[in-house]
């Protein structure tokens, strides 16, 4: 299985996100649980690109491919905007009141917590996030 979804950098974007997600979990007849957990990933982590990647008001595209093997489910992020690896910043403490706590860093926490394997890469001025899950 591979698909692909090319979405703009607009918060309403999220909700395409969100069916395609779920596109992929009925086709590969995943738990509510695990589908579930895969939406918060993709919705945190495309949000955060919509947020930060991109000046403010510049149209932009973000590019979301899934593919698997049916042992394991791998998403790659893509955009051209503002190079950041998030993987690379320290884990918030979750133990930490969230009123003492930094500004950051939780959703990347929750994100390394629920996948298996997050890693950064930039390749020909693209951000290049792979985040993959067994299944």
């Amino acid at each position: 299985m591979k698909k692909e979804i090319k979405i703009k950098n607009q918060v309403g974007e999220l909700e395409k996100v969100n069916q395609f997600v779920e596109e992929i979990g009925e086709e590969l007849g995943l738990d509510m649980e695990l589908q579930m957990n895969l939406n918060l990933v993709m919705e945190e982590m495309v949000s955060n690109v919509i947020f930060y990647a991109y000046p403010e008001g510049k149209p932009e595209e973000i590019e979301l491919l899934a593919e698997s093997n049916g042992k394991e489910l791998t998403f790659v992020l893509s955009d051209h905007g503002v190079e950041f690896d998030p993987t690379a910043k320290d884990d918030a403490d979750p133990n930490v009141n969230p009123m003492d706590r930094d500004i950051g860093g939780m959703g990347i926490f929750i994100v390394k917590n629920i996948m298996n394997q997050v890693t950064y890469q930039r390749l020909e001025g693209k951000n290049l996030l792979t985040m993959k899950k067994k299944i």
